[in-house]
């Protein structure tokens, strides 16, 4: 079935603006420009200035960690984060990741293990990172997804029987907890994102955050080129700094956190009731015991139900300007370098090749309406719809058996 077919509008897009994926949540206007006219009058507007230290203060204060290091974006702070953990040789890691977590090993020389998921939460699975534990294995990478939690008990257990360095990608998940206990203080050290498309922002931005005294020691050295105060470098380090409008931007999105998530909550109650009941859909669901982001709109398409595969809903909804997006397709192992790297590793990824067909993440955040919310789904209802219909009738129009 082409786009034309699944045209809704007679070629007329249903939505006469751009509806994205990760739209920029942003805070009190009023507030950020206070903030930052106080950075322009003190005219300190990097090297750790006092609107960076209050960031860094209230998140460690929020997520209930000892220390948080700002960085100027998340990638710097894995890759920061590893070479403080001194890790080396190999680092289990899921494919099912945004290719930063890769990369961050990658550049340094690091290889990356692919692991496979949890079918349900599509988070690491435990059960398969024994396996590929070998002695060359120094730590583990797992990254939290769509604001749920890794199974932080059962990987915590393995690292440390098998005394591995344990940091978790937490790009996903700010504001989120897990029995009780926010993410940020699980493992050796937890990297957050804070780019313009997460639902909490600093334009762009990262910080890693830790109970480790020595860990963020080090992390702060490296940040800085490894200066220890004023013409001293005592080990080698990077640019990593957030500057004072990242902060200032970072602390207006604090204020503003909880209208975030709550219009996010209510966007995907919307979300839930306009697709209830559609076959071959399903929307990704959270445990509301837990404090959760909900940062994304997440729906697994099963093409044998829904009579669609995924990839034709994401046409559909393009042709009408809604900018969905596949995540994490096709997955990092077959992309570059690693497809060439380990050609086969898809063989051991059976779980993250099926997850990543079927994934569509739909727009949510401040920028999305109710409105737009019953468009959207309207779209998908009526494009599965269509094609159920094309298929009975072609089924109808074939010769019967002799």
């Amino acid at each position: 079935m082409s786009i034309n077919q699944l045209a809704l509008f007679g070629g007329r897009p249903a939505f006469d603006r751009p509806l994205h994926v990760g739209r920029p949540n942003i805070g009190s206007r009023k507030r950020f420009f206070e903030l930052l006219e106080g950075a322009l009058d003190r005219g300190w507007l990097t090297n750790s200035g006092p609107l960076v230290d209050e960031f860094e203060k209230k998140v460690s204060d929020y997520v209930g960690v000892k220390h948080c290091v700002s960085i100027c974006n998340a990638t710097i702070a894995l890759e920061i984060a590893i070479r403080a953990a001194k890790l080396d040789g190999e680092v289990i890691v899921p494919s099912f990741t945004f290719v930063a977590t890769a990369h961050a090993l990658q550049w340094q020389r690091i290889t990356p293990v692919f692991c496979d998921i949890d079918p349900v939460t599509h988070c690491l699975d435990p059960a398969r990172v024994e396996a590929l534990i070998t002695p060359r294995t120094t730590g583990i990478i797992p990254v939290h997804l769509w604001s749920r939690p890794c199974n932080v008990e059962a990987l915590a257990e393995i690292a440390r029987r098998r005394n591995l360095t344990l940091i978790y990608d937490a790009a996903h998940a700010f504001g989120c907890s897990h029995n009780g206990k926010m993410v940020g203080g699980f493992g050796n050290a937890e990297v957050f994102s804070f780019h313009a498309t997460k639902f909490f922002n600093t334009f762009e931005g990262g910080a890693i955050v830790t109970n480790d005294d020595r860990l963020a020691a080090d992390v702060r050295l490296m940040r800085n080129f490894g200066f220890s105060g004023y013409d001293n470098v005592v080990s080698v380090g990077t640019n990593g700094k957030m500057c004072e409008a990242a902060a200032a931007m970072g602390l207006t999105s604090l204020e503003s956190l909880a209208q975030f998530v709550e219009t996010n909550r209510r966007n995907l109650e919307l979300y839930r009731r306009c697709l209830a009941r559609l076959p071959g859909v399903r929307l990704l669901t959270f445990d509301e015991d837990e404090r959760r982001n909900y940062q994304y709109v997440v729906l697994e398409i099963d093409e044998s139900t829904a009579d669609l595969h995924r990839d034709k809903v994401l046409a559909l909804l393009q042709a009408e300007n809604v900018l969905a997006r596949r995540y994490f397709w096709p997955g990092c192992h077959r992309m570059e370098p690693y497809k060439t790297l380990f050609p086969n590793a898809g063989s051991l990824l059976p779980v993250t090749e099926g997850v990543a067909d079927r994934i569509l993440v739909l727009p949510t955040g401040t920028g999305v309406t109710s409105q737009d919310i019953e468009t959207i789904c309207g779209l998908i209802r009526k494009g599965i719809k269509q094609s159920g219909d094309l298929r009975t009738l072609q089924r109808a129009s074939e010769p019967l058996p002799r």
